[in-house]
């Protein structure tokens, strides 16, 4: 088991900056074998989707909507991975969640409970 808890959101004006935290705690091999780490968001009306993503050897992702603004990282030592948000627009509001992934059998898929971001004047 592998249980995921983000911090980080708030309310920011547009142009503004936010860092999200994810922190992944359990038991030591089940962190050891995660093979990739996510942010997604979810804003009303709207599907879940993927923002940022990065693999157990450093392999980024970014939406195309965030790259530039973006920058996701990972800190083994600490089991977190995080979400450098800059230039934040408005269409950024939204719930954002922290994943984690395991490919190779077992496989699993961990989710947070999200935090919320808002972005507005």
């Amino acid at each position: 088991q592998v249980q995921l808890v983000e911090s980080g959101g708030g309310l920011v004006q547009p142009g503004g900056s936010l860092r999200l935290s994810c922190a992944a705690s359990g038991s030591v091999l089940s962190i050891g074998a995660i093979d990739l780490m996510g942010w997604h968001r979810q804003s009303p009306g709207k599907e879940r989707e993927l923002v940022a993503s990065i693999t157990r050897v450093g392999n980024t992702y970014y939406a195309d909507s965030v790259k530039g603004r973006f920058t996701i990282s990972r800190d083994y030592a600490k089991n977190t991975v995080s979400l450098q948000m800059n230039s934040l627009k408005p269409e950024d509001t939204a719930v954002y969640y922290c994943n984690a992934v395991r490919f190779r059998i077992p496989t699993y898929n961990y989710w947070g409970q999200g935090t919320q971001v808002a972005v507005s004047s």
